[in-house]
């Protein structure tokens, strides 16, 4: 019999990457219901600076039906694009994503693409449920509620080195 030390089972142990859901606001991330698809795409690239995507990431797009053609071609076209005008529309859009897809059981991690307060309940019921949550905004556009709910806030205005959002899977 073979005896092999522990480290090198580990390190012999194959990864798996696990699924992450981004939820963006795009009007918010912006600062503006008014842009065009050349700062929406500016937008996606610093977006994509302090939160990168995997390949089998999610990403769910929400805008009024005024802001929705601009960031459908400033973000990728394999985007989920929901629609929903009036107040909050877009966030309410995300919201129902977040509270009535099962998104607990489908993903590890969670990355809010806005600085909106509406979004701290949810935030903390998803960490509470063991997801890691990210949230990605502007500098001065975070609400005190939501910085509050996650433990990590990435600013698309300040883009730095950091790490991937790869989470392994967990195992039960």
């Amino acid at each position: 019999m073979i005896a092999i030390p522990a480290p090198a089972l580990a390190e012999a142990r194959p990864t798996i990457e696990s699924r992450v859901l981004h939820v963006v606001d795009v009007e918010n991330l912006v600062g503006s219901p008014n842009f065009t698809e050349l700062e929406a795409a500016r937008v996606h690239r610093a977006y994509a600076e302090v939160a990168p995507g995997g390949r089998i990431d999610q990403l769910v797009l929400a805008t009024s039906h005024h802001a929705a053609v601009p960031a459908w071609f400033g973000w990728p076209a394999t985007a989920r694009r929901l629609v929903r005008s009036g107040a909050d529309g877009a966030d309410l859009a995300l919201l129902d994503v977040l509270s009535k897809e099962s998104v607990e059981a489908r993903f590890e991690h969670v990355v809010i693409g806005s600085g909106d307060g509406i979004f701290a309940f949810e935030a903390a019921r998803l960490q509470a449920a063991g997801l890691d949550v990210t949230v990605v905004t502007r500098r001065g556009a975070l609400s005190r509620q939501l910085r509050f709910a996650v433990r990590d806030v990435r600013y698309i205005d300040e883009p730095r080195a950091r790490p991937r959002l790869v989470v392994l899977a967990r195992v039960a």
